[in-house]
């Protein structure tokens, strides 16, 4: 569990810190990567999808989170912050889940990650964290690397460019979640947010579902395991981890170690789907990890941010 304020003389340096982070990013993009997987595995419509994991996530934080909104330092700035990354939490599942109905996971994990895009210019605008040379070429040439597949999957047709394009509001919604995550961090504390979070994003998820009229029960029983991996694997560990990062790293160095999961959960998908990518991916995927090593490269250079909460 992340240490409470009054933990603070207790701290390490922020040398261990950092490094702590660093780990627990590659740990959350490794956990993260199976999202997609396990939702192609169910039968269920993509609303109904997104709808479980959250609520299974809700279930599986509620014994950390509970006794942490007790805490004297949950403020109503707090809550209300959470309330909005709920909301675009909620709406990252609904776009990205039903980008899948239409496109490959190659392509839907791969433009729904240039998310570091749109977190670089918030970051900037509302957290005033500015990003180096380096760290701008990296996310250019990364960008570079999706707009290929983009393309690619234009001139295929069969309605890819739907789905490539929900993922892509995917992509915004997301990274508006990880700088209100950044924002907030001194409001609540970190169980505590993880609870506030997923249960709002849970109850827009359930009013989008019935607005949608998809079903609010899974349609098949089969589907129950991998729901419950979704919400323990991808979301719990892998976004729990991420959300953790991001109170100790800048949120456009999250939202890029996040570009290494379209890379692994399309190796996944090769084996489990048969999914084989064009040569147009694996093209895009090389500009992607290379715009990843540069800009990751650049800010562990940097000075760490202290750690909050």
């Amino acid at each position: 569990m992340a240490p409470d304020a009054s933990d603070a003389g207790s701290r390490p340096a922020s040398g261990s810190i950092s490094e702590v982070g660093w780990l627990a990013l590659l740990l959350a993009v490794l956990a993260v990567s199976w999202g997609s997987i396990l939702a192609r595995l169910c039968d269920s419509p993509s609303l109904t999808i997104g709808l479980y994991r959250l609520l299974f996530a809700t279930l599986m934080v509620a014994p950390w989170g509970i006794p942490a909104m007790r805490a004297p330092r949950v403020r109503s700035a707090g809550l209300l912050a959470a309330l909005g990354a709920g909301v675009m939490l909620a709406l990252h599942f609904a776009t990205w889940i039903t980008s899948l109905a239409y496109t490959s996971i190659a392509s839907s994990t791969l433009l729904v990650s240039v998310q570091p895009v749109f977190s670089i210019v918030l970051s900037g605008s509302l957290l005033r964290e500015r990003a180096g040379a380096r760290t701008w070429l990296g996310t250019l040439l990364a960008f570079a690397g999706v707009a290929l597949v983009a393309g690619a999957d234009r001139q295929a047709g069969e309605g890819r460019w739907l789905g490539d394009l929900l993922a892509l509001l995917g992509a915004l919604a997301a990274a508006a979640y990880f700088v209100i995550g950044r924002a907030a961090r001194k409001e609540m504390p970190f169980p505590a947010w993880l609870l506030a979070v997923n249960l709002s994003a849970m109850l827009l998820a359930g009013l989008l579902a019935l607005l949608a009229g998809s079903p609010i029960v899974p349609t098949t029983r089969g589907d129950l395991p991998w729901l419950l991996l979704m919400a323990l694997v991808p979301h719990v560990i892998g976004h729990g981890l991420l959300n953790w990062s991001v109170r100790r790293l800048r949120a456009y160095v999250v939202n890029l170690a996040i570009l290494g999961e379209p890379i692994l959960a399309s190796l996944y998908a090769v084996f489990i789907f048969r999914e084989i990518p064009g040569p147009a991916f694996y093209a895009g995927a090389l500009l992607i990890g290379a715009g990843v090593v540069m800009a990751v490269a650049a800010e562990s250079r940097r000075e760490p941010l202290p750690a909050d909460l």
